[in-house]
């Protein structure tokens, strides 16, 4: 069963992204004016307009993060944090909270700084806990997707390789196009299958660089959206899971699936009136911190079919001018992940796919465009999915 979604009930008027990337002469509070600023001037509101805000970023106590820079004038401002999926969870609540009543106007807002903190991801302290769980870098960890999906489907090494390359290939070709992203060049196939091994068979070239960055949106009810203005985009779907975190102590997993992503998918489906998400998303934004994750999320997500995935990455059916293209703005690889962030940064690209703005990257005519963030670990992680369209 679904839960009862908030389809149509709010819109998303305005928005704004910082470039991201090695900002070594910027500040957390500099990323966040800037990219505040840009979601106010492009709603036509100022920050006194805003009821509320929320704000994703890690390992910060209070919303002063954000109060103080932006000198917010006694408002509200939660501060959240979800793993890798933070910034979407500053979304997910805020547009709840206008689709309840609570406020007319509010904003969602993402950041981290993660280049001068000298760390390559999330750094948390872990909770207390009786010792089991595996001590692995997060590159080691989801690089048992591709032996695992490889066996399954019958792939030898050198297939499976190839595939994975394709994926990241796909990615920088895309980032290429955009002004936004961290890495703005187009990387040979040759040498993103002979990077330098990470975690075998993960090479460099198959994980998401580290970055700084921060974006936002303004969320109003959906009956005020063109007061606002005259391409706002709205709120299909937005779905937030929590797994029990069995998959590391089950005989049964088998690492070429997250059951979390199954599961927010269908919820997300189900509120938005998909019956074909393969048919019917036009392009999509998806967690690709390392290749085998987004090849394990093209069916996961219900892009293709269980085992055929790789096929249709052979095939270019993800690419900017395939089937469905995935990560049109370059994803993780080609942006970095500056865990805060990544989340309201993909809806920014259907902001802008949506609107018609995306330049060289533009879709022609999208209708619906989904958001994808996960956190966490295969079989042990949290999975956000959102719809939104015209």
């Amino acid at each position: 069963m679904a839960s009862n979604g908030i389809r149509d009930r709010v819109a998303i008027v305005g928005m704004g992204c910082t470039a991201f990337g090695e900002h070594w002469n910027r500040s957390l509070d500099d990323l966040l004016v800037e990219a505040a600023e840009a979601a106010f001037a492009s709603a036509g509101v100022d920050r006194d307009r805003v009821d509320a805000y929320w704000l994703g970023t890690m390992g910060n106590l209070s919303g002063l993060t954000l109060s103080e820079p932006l000198k917010i004038q006694y408002k509200p401002v939660t501060h959240v944090e979800n793993f890798c999926a933070t910034g979407s969870e500053a979304l997910r609540n805020a547009a709840y909270a206008v689709a309840c009543g609570a406020y007319d106007c509010v904003m969602a807002i993402g950041v981290e700084k993660l280049k001068d903190s000298g760390f390559s991801g999330l750094v948390v302290t872990p909770p207390p806990s009786d010792g089991t769980q595996p001590a692995m870098t997060a590159p080691a960890q989801f690089s048992f997707l591709a032996p695992a999906y490889f066996a399954k489907y019958g792939l030898d090494a050198e297939t499976g390789k190839e595939v994975l390359s394709r994926i990241a290939y796909k990615n920088h070709a895309n980032g290429a196009k955009n002004p936004k992203a961290q890495f703005r060049k187009e990387v040979p196939l040759d040498q993103i299958r002979n990077s330098p091994r990470v975690a075998d068979p993960l090479g460099i070239m198959d994980c998401s660089g580290v970055s700084d960055g921060s974006a936002a949106a303004i969320v109003v009810r959906a009956e005020d959206a063109y007061k606002y203005t005259d391409k706002p985009i709205f709120i299909k779907a937005l779905s937030f899971i929590a797994g029990p975190a069995a998959g590391p102590l089950s005989q049964d997993y088998d690492f070429t699936t997250f059951p979390e992503v199954v599961a927010s998918a269908r919820d997300a489906y189900e509120q938005a009136g998909v019956k074909h998400p393969a048919e019917e998303i036009s392009m999509a934004e998806v967690h690709d911190c390392f290749t085998p994750t987004e090849l394990v999320l093209y069916e996961d997500l219900g892009f293709a079919e269980r085992g055929g995935a790789w096929r249709d990455v052979l095939s270019g059916a993800f690419d900017l001018d395939g089937r469905l293209p995935v990560n049109p703005d370059g994803g993780l690889k080609s942006f970095g992940h500056p865990i805060g962030a990544s989340g309201l940064r993909m809806m920014y690209e259907m902001w802008l796919q949506l609107r018609g703005e995306a330049g060289p990257r533009q879709i022609k005519n999208p209708k619906l465009g989904l958001t994808h963030n996960l956190g966490g670990a295969p079989g042990r992680c949290v999975s956000f999915v959102s719809v939104v369209g015209r």
